[in-house]
């Protein structure tokens, strides 16, 4: 990291948008943990590649809160900083409608999701995917890992290379567990 981006990072106010996501320690992962400690592995992943855009970085620390906490007044969120509404904007792009399913949500990223959208969505699979490898159920490892597959690696493969290269190594490990796991059964 250059002495520019740390001079950047450093004038970021983070707080406020950690506090925020701590409404979600309560919500309860698939893979253990919670939705919390997700915002923050989902932040780190981008910082790990190198993001450090202020919108995208605020924005990951509280993606899934419109979306696991549909009481949450969103008014919350828009009055935190200058960034707030283009936060509240990127975050309302990667949140699931209500009935919408999940193809489509993905293909709406996929097709019509800003630059931002789709580096965060992929960021998120990436820290969702990790998690995999701590759930015992073959038939949502197997659905995700397909669902990855379909939608998340190709679109990583326009996002970023080396991120790509991680979702398709999660996908090939998930695999495995998922084939060890056949082994076993039969």
């Amino acid at each position: 990291m250059t002495t520019d981006q740390l001079n950047y990072l450093s004038g970021l106010r983070l707080a406020p948008y950690i506090q925020v996501a701590t409404c979600l320690i309560g919500k309860c992962r698939i893979g253990g943990g919670n939705m919390f400690r997700h915002q923050l592995d989902t932040m780190s992943i981008l910082i790990d590649y190198g993001y450090i855009d202020s919108i995208l970085l605020k924005a990951s620390l509280v993606h899934d809160i419109l979306e696991d906490i549909p009481e949450f007044n969103h008014n919350v969120l828009l009055s935190i900083d200058y960034d707030s509404h283009a936060v509240y904007d990127l975050v309302q792009e990667v949140s699931r409608r209500p009935g919408e399913p999940k193809p489509e949500f993905l293909m709406r990223i996929i097709e019509s999701g800003s630059q931002n959208a789709k580096i965060l969505k992929v960021a998120d699979r990436i820290s969702n995917m990790i998690s995999l490898g701590f759930v015992n159920n073959t038939e949502f490892i197997k659905r995700y890992t397909d669902e990855t597959e379909e939608y998340l690696v190709p679109l990583a493969a326009d996002v970023n290379y080396n991120m790509h290269i991680e979702l398709k190594d999660l996908v090939s490990s998930r695999r495995l567990i998922l084939s060890d796991s056949n082994l076993r059964h039969n």
